[in-house]
């Protein structure tokens, strides 16, 4: 049986301690800072893969596999420093492209952003921002999901029916937090951001992580899916947030130990995912679509502490932090129409450790 298995769509989809300040900014390599490019510039420093002793022969090999493959942008982070950013089949740096569910990990961080803020509790009931009634559940069945169900995927609603998060479309099937299921009802995350800070999604997004951080981009509406669209830097610049633990510069713009709880395992029933991200070298994992557990990592040839934003059609950010690596990829479907996880990870990883190893 195939290892990864063909998914159809879900989503086309600050203050801190200065101890957090501190201690949660990954250590660089050779003793070399960590850069961020400053925001409303194309300026961004590089590095040259023949200065990071990478396999020069085996560039080729990877840029040719990635062409073949649909891909339209693939960008290569190493400190925060360009390391390779190459475009494809007629895609350009300015050209937008939809992060599909891999802009999940953007409402994971906004969530915690009104955490950090005081707007919410991640134990909140959803109702208490909602109101009774968000769901179809008996309500004391409703009255169990939190807001941390929502960012785990553990919500108990019904997953098989379909992306509709109307009241009548959400559905109980099991108490919250005793079934993982991948569900789009992460969406009504949105909402609740909006009714506790009563500011738009939008809004609170633009002001509190966009602008910040200096991303481009924007939500487009798509049948019952907001979906962020976007440059591949922008998608590169939120990496680099990610990769140093929410701190942007001298900006904590989440709660680094929010930041950690989102990349590590949130339950127990599928251990390789966190809050909305997926994280490699566990034990087992569940994939969307399927109540199967499988052994072993997420992608076995890539490094074990690697957390990933996975989208439709092979939209990629990976962020590795013993190698304090992003990896942005964005395009067309490698192979087939797929939810997040294809066989395509595992054959770009090969290719990617060829060069870097």
């Amino acid at each position: 049986m195939k290892k990864y298995l063909w998914l159809s769509l879900v989503c086309l989809s600050v203050a801190c301690s200065s101890e957090d300040n501190d201690n949660n900014t990954p250590p660089t390599n050779n003793g070399e800072a960590m850069y961020f490019p400053e925001s409303n510039t194309d300026v961004w420093e590089t590095v040259s893969t023949s200065e990071l002793g990478w396999d020069e022969t085996a560039k080729a090999d990877l840029f040719s596999y990635l062409e073949e493959k649909n891909t339209k942008s693939f960008i290569v982070l190493v400190n925060g420093r360009i390391a390779i950013e190459e475009y494809f089949n007629g895609h350009t740096a300015t050209s937008p492209w939809y992060w599909a569910s891999a802009g999940k990990t953007l409402t994971a961080t906004l969530t915690g952003i009104a955490e950090q803020e005081n707007y919410l509790n991640k134990n909140d009931k959803v109702s208490d921002h909602l109101g009774t009634g968000w769901t179809s559940a008996p309500l004391a069945k409703e009255n169990l999901i939190t807001v941390e169900h929502l960012l785990a995927m553990s919500s108990g609603l019904d997953d098989a029916m379909g992306d509709d998060v109307s009241p009548d479309n959400l559905i109980y099937k099991a108490d919250a937090g005793t079934r993982w299921a991948y569900h789009n009802v992460y969406v009504k995350l949105q909402d609740v951001v909006a009714a506790a800070t009563s500011q738009s999604w939008d809004n609170y997004f633009n002001t509190k992580l966009k602008a910040p951080i200096g991303m481009s981009g924007a939500w487009i509406q798509s049948d019952d899916l907001s979906v962020y669209w976007s440059n591949s830097r922008s998608m590169a610049r939120f990496g680099l947030l990610a990769l140093n633990n929410g701190k942007w510069k001298d900006q904590q713009i989440v709660n680094a130990s929010y930041f950690t709880d989102a990349t590590t395992t949130s339950q127990n029933i599928n251990k390789s995912y966190g809050y909305l991200w997926w994280i490699n070298g566990e034990e087992s994992f569940r994939l969307p679509q399927t109540q199967l557990q499988f052994p072993g990592s997420l992608i076995p040839v890539a490094p074990n502490d690697m957390y990933m934003a996975l989208g439709k059609n092979d939209q990629k950010i990976y962020v590795i932090p013993s190698k304090k690596m992003v990896i942005i990829r964005m395009g067309e479907s490698a192979d087939g129409e797929n939810f997040a996880l294809s066989d395509f990870d595992e054959q770009l990883w090969v290719k990617i450790n060829e060069l870097i190893n």
